[in-house]
C-alpha cells in the first residue's frame, strides 16, 4: 500500500503518456468504442491528478507541455477543418485572398493555385470546400505564417499551427495564473483548463485556434482588472479577429464601466464613464474591422456574412434546445424548421444578453466572468450548431468562477463523436440527450448550492 501512496501520480502520469501517444496516433474517429474508452481513460488520469497535493506547481506545467509536445508529429484525426486553414494560407502566401473564392470553384475549373491543392480540397471535404471561409484576420495570419514556413508540405504546417497553438497554451497558463492570483483565487485552478484531455485533444491534437482566441481574451481580461482598459480592448479585438464569439460579450461591459467602485472611475460622473466605454466599444470594433481591411473588397462582407449565416440556418449538430424546438415543428409542420428557428434563436440570446447587461451586476471582472460566462453558455444551448471545440470558452471561463459545469461538459462532449461512427455520419440523439442531462443537472445543482449560500450569508451576516 505504501508503494501505492508514493508512486501513484507516476502510475496516472505514465498511463497518460500512453493514452495520449495512443488517442494522437492510433485512433480513426469512426472507431466510437476506443474514443470513449481512451477519452474516459485520460480523464480519470486528469481528475486524480489534479486531487494529489503532492504535486507542486511546476510539475503541472511540465505536464501541460509534455502531453502537448505527444502530438507535435501527429495529425488531427478527429477533424479534417485542419486541411482548410492550411488552403487558406497558401492562398494568402499565393497574393490570393481566401476571403473570395471557393475551394470547389479552382478544383472544377481545373486550376491548383496553391501547392497540394487537390489533396487539401479532398481533405477538407465538399461541404467545408463549398463553402466561403469564416476564419477572421487574425486567424488567417496564422494560417498565412504556416505556409510561410512550410508551402508544399502538409504535415510541415501542422506542425507550425501547432507550434502556435501549444504556444497561446502557455499565454493562457501565464496570465490566466496571473489573473487568478488578482482575483485571490488559487493558482492550481488554471489547471482544470491547461490539464484538461479536452483541450489537449481538440485544441492542440485537432488544431482548432480557440486556444488563441482564449489568449487574447484572457490577456484582456487581466489588463481590465488592472484598469489598463485601452490596452485590454486592444486585446479583446485580437481575440475576436482569431474567432469572432467574443463580440457577444461587448454590452456586457458596460456596468463595468459605468457603475463599477474601483478608485479610478468612481470619482468620474456616470456621463464620463459612459464615454469610457463608448471608447473602449470603438477600440474594439475599430481594430476588428481595421484588420479586415487588407482583404476588402466589394463582395467581401456578403461572402463572409452568408457564410457565418450558415451555421444559423442550414448546419445542425449537438444542439440542444433546438433540438427541441426541431421536434415540435416536425410535429405541426412536418418538416424541419431550420429556417425559422434559426432566425428566431439569435434573437432570444440577444434578449437574454440585454438583460444580463442590465440587470446582472458586472462591476469588477470577478463578477463579469461570471456574466460572460453565463452569457456565452446560453448562446450555445440556443444554437443549432455545437462543436466540441466551443466548449473551450465556457470551459476557461469557469477557471474564475465557483461553478463546474463547463468541466462536466468538457467530459461528455466527446458523446458528440457517435454520429462520425456511422457512414454517412448520422447523430445519435439518445447520446445528444445523455451529455446534456447530465450538464443541465449539474448547473442546476449549483445554482441552487449558490442561492443557499447567499441565503446563509444573509442570514448569518451582522
Amino acid at each position: 500500500m505504501s508503494f501505492w501512496v508514493k508512486n501513484k501520480s507516476f502510475f496516472f502520469i505514465a498511463v497518460s503518456l500512453f493514452l495520449y501517444i495512443s488517442f494522437g496516433y492510433f485512433l480513426e474517429r469512426t472507431n466510437f468504442s476506443l474514443v470513449i474508452s481512451l477519452w474516459t481513460g485520460l480523464f480519470g488520469c486528469f481528475y486524480f491528478l489534479l486531487k494529489d497535493k503532492k504535486i507542486q506547481i511546476q510539475t503541472y506545467i511540465g505536464l501541460a507541455i509534455l502531453f502537448r509536445i505527444i502530438f507535435l508529429f501527429a495529425t488531427p484525426n478527429l477533424s479534417q477543418d485542419f486541411y482548410r486553414l492550411i488552403w487558406d494560407g497558401r492562398l494568402i502566401l499565393e497574393g490570393l485572398n481566401p476571403y473570395l473564392s471557393l475551394p470547389k470553384t479552382f478544383i472544377q475549373q481545373q486550376e491548383f493555385p496553391i501547392d497540394r491543392a487537390l489533396e487539401l480540397y479532398q481533405g477538407m471535404g465538399k461541404m467545408n470546400g463549398s463553402n466561403y471561409t469564416n476564419y477572421p484576420p487574425l486567424n488567417q495570419l496564422c494560417f498565412f505564417i504556416a505556409a510561410l514556413i512550410s508551402s508544399k508540405n502538409i504535415f510541415g504546417a501542422i506542425m507550425v499551427l501547432r507550434c502556435i497553438i501549444i504556444l497561446a497554451d502557455i499565454g493562457i497558463l501565464y496570465f490566466g495564473s496571473k489573473l487568478l492570483t488578482k482575483l485571490n483565487l488559487p493558482i492550481k485552478r488554471i489547471f482544470w483548463f491547461v490539464l484538461n484531455p479536452f483541450v489537449i485533444i481538440e485544441l492542440t491534437g485537432n488544431l482548432h485556434f480557440e486556444s488563441v482566441m482564449l489568449f487574447f481574451l484572457i490577456w484582456g481580461l487581466y489588463q481590465l482588472q488592472k484598469s489598463k482598459w485601452i490596452f485590454g480592448a486592444l486585446l479583446i479585438a485580437l481575440s475576436i479577429s482569431v474567432k469572432l464569439i467574443p463580440l457577444l460579450f461587448i454590452p456586457l461591459f458596460l456596468q463595468y464601466f459605468t457603475k463599477q467602485k474601483k478608485v479610478d472611475f468612481s470619482k468620474e460622473s456616470f456621463s464620463k464613464n459612459l464615454v469610457r466605454y463608448g471608447i473602449f466599444v470603438l477600440i474594439v470594433l475599430g481594430t476588428t474591422i481595421g484588420l479586415f481591411l487588407p482583404f476588402y473588397a466589394s463582395t467581401l462582407i456578403d461572402n463572409y456574412s452568408n457564410s457565418v449565416g450558415l451555421w444559423f440556418k442550414n448546419f445542425e449538430f449537438n444542439a440542444s434546445f433546438y433540438y427541441i424546438f426541431r421536434a415540435i415543428g416536425y410535429w405541426f409542420r412536418g418538416y424541419n424548421e431550420i429556417a425559422v428557428i434559426g432566425k428566431i434563436l439569435p434573437v432570444i440570446t440577444a434578449l437574454f444578453l440585454l438583460i444580463l447587461t442590465f440587470f446582472r451586476d458586472n462591476t469588477s471582472v470577478k463578477k463579469l466572468i461570471d456574466t460572460l460566462l453565463f452569457g456565452i453558455c446560453f448562446y450555445y444551448f440556443f444554437s443549432t450548431t455545437v462543436h466540441p471545440w466551443y466548449i473551450a470558452t465556457p470551459l476557461l471561463l469557469c477557471v474564475f468562477t465557483q461553478y463546474h459545469f463547463p468541466i462536466v461538459w468538457s467530459f461528455f462532449i466527446i458523446l458528440s463523436y457517435q454520429a462520425y461512427s456511422n457512414l454517412p455520419w448520422q447523430e445519435n440523439l439518445w447520446f445528444v440527450g445523455v451529455a446534456y442531462v447530465f450538464v443541465f443537472f449539474t448547473l442546476i445543482i449549483e445554482l441552487k448550492l449558490k442561492k443557499l449560500s447567499t441565503l446563509a450569508k444573509k442570514t448569518f451576516t451582522p
